[in-house]
């Protein structure tokens, strides 16, 4: 009863007006991208065997996995329902034959396959009701209002609403009736529907009986991904420090031998070589600091993922924000994960999307740290692309996070990354 007071209808009504409108996007849309890309897909593999598939399915099974990443944002972000991405990552460098048949042998591919089929069925159904129920009323009520008189002449049964024939005034008025009872129905039915709706999308995206399989699949993946970085960042650092301080210190030492000599014969000239020397000791200090910012960076440690974000966010030259909703701290590992996620992330939109404005927001929910980064540029980044993206999903599939990029031609991109930890 509690929630019929008027109080209860004004606070309900918002959500009921969302789930209505995102009902109507999601059956209009879902519907219209499923058929296209499911058409799109088995036309091209079809053709495999004539060797134009070979070509063009990689392409098309990219879309079809961009369209159901967009579904897998939607759903964590209007109704918290996680759907885990288990796709196999492939080598920037394959060639068509093998990203071809690599991708086909994916079961994540086949899973997005009948998704396709079930969107534009069930999933159509289970998104429109939502909406049917918010405005199928309002042709109840004009009924009611007189509007029956257009379409009967009062002697016979000229329109149907619903279950009820109306012929006259009064069974138009008892379409209004029914018209109202359908918006009750709505008030309490479509948030509920919506949500069926994303569980029937992860009921058929999710793996199923082999989860657990996929995930051990995809964690013994990542561990050695993980080693195979760990590895090459040491060699990287080696190099660093050989090619940059050591250099420099060994130049100095040279410097401070030579002044040693000079002291006493040539005093103006070791004046000289110690101004060069203590020059290259700050040279070497800075190289020896930005090593250390790049193997750890001090903000971090010191005051976290929040306000390391912030700083990093300072040195971009665009216009960008920064939305942080943490409650503590996650583990350092998964804090330094997240920190070069990201820092990847921005210096992609950086360098490639043509963007004006960045948004970058970080929130702990359920258990999970999402972190979501914005652009409003050219779009058309996507996994696998070269664009950095796939050591991303390879550095969050270590602690098994995901990975979901959202970024259609002409923009906006939206990279959403999740990682699995607790706070302290």
């Amino acid at each position: 009863m509690e929630m019929w007071s008027g109080r209860g209808i004004r606070t309900r009504g918002p959500e009921v007006l969302v789930a209505g409108g995102r009902g109507l996007v999601l059956a209009v849309g879902g519907f219209t991208g499923a058929v296209v890309l499911f058409v799109l897909s088995v036309v091209s593999i079809l053709l495999v065997p004539a060797g134009v598939g070979i070509v063009t399915t990689p392409w098309v099974l990219t879309g079809v996995r961009a369209f159901a990443d967009r579904r897998r944002i939607i759903a964590a972000e209007w109704c918290g329902i996680r759907i885990p991405s288990t796709y196999r990552s492939l080598p920037a460098d394959t060639t068509p034959w093998t990203r071809c048949f690599r991708m086909l042998g994916d079961p994540a591919t086949w899973r997005d396959l009948g998704w396709l089929v079930v969107d534009m069925t069930a999933g159509f159904v289970t998104a429109l009701l939502p909406a049917a129920l918010l405005f199928y009323p309002l042709e109840g009520f004009a009924l009611a209002a007189g509007l029956w008189r257009v379409f009967t002449d009062g002697t016979h049964v000229g329109w149907w609403y619903g279950f009820v024939p109306v012929s006259g005034q009064g069974s138009a008025l008892l379409a209004g009736a029914l018209g109202a009872a359908l918006l009750v129905a709505s008030y309490v039915l479509s948030p509920a529907l919506l949500r069926v709706h994303f569980l029937l999308t992860r009921s058929v995206l999710a793996s199923g009986d082999g989860e657990l399989a996929e995930r051990v699949r995809v964690l013994t993946e990542s561990r050695r991904t993980a080693v195979d970085t760990s590895a090459a960042e040491l060699r990287r650092i080696e190099r660093d420090l050989h090619d940059g301080a050591q250099a420099r210190l060994v130049a100095m030492g040279m410097d401070l031998g030579t002044v040693e000599v000079l002291i006493e014969k040539d005093p103006a000239k070791a004046r000289q070589l110690l101004a060069q020397a203590r020059r290259s000791s700050a040279e070497a200090l800075t190289e020896l600091r930005d090593l250390v910012r790049g193997i750890h960076p001090p903000v971090l440690a010191e005051r976290g993922l929040g306000d390391a974000v912030r700083a990093l966010v300072l040195r971009l030259p665009l216009v960008s924000e920064v939305d942080v909703d943490m409650d503590g701290r996650a583990d350092a590992p998964v804090e330094s994960a997240a920190y070069f996620a990201v820092s990847e992330v921005l210096t992609n939109a950086v360098k490639h999307s043509g963007a004006e404005r960045l948004w970058v927001d970080l929130q702990h929910r359920d258990g999970m740290l999402r972190v979501t980064v914005t652009d409003d540029g050219e779009g058309g980044a996507r996994v696998g692309a070269g664009s950095g993206l796939t050591g991303v999903e390879r550095r969050l599939g270590t602690f098994d996070g995901v990975l979901a990029v959202s970024s259609p031609a002409g923009g906006p991109t939206m990279v959403t990354m999740e990682i699995p930890c607790a706070l302290s």
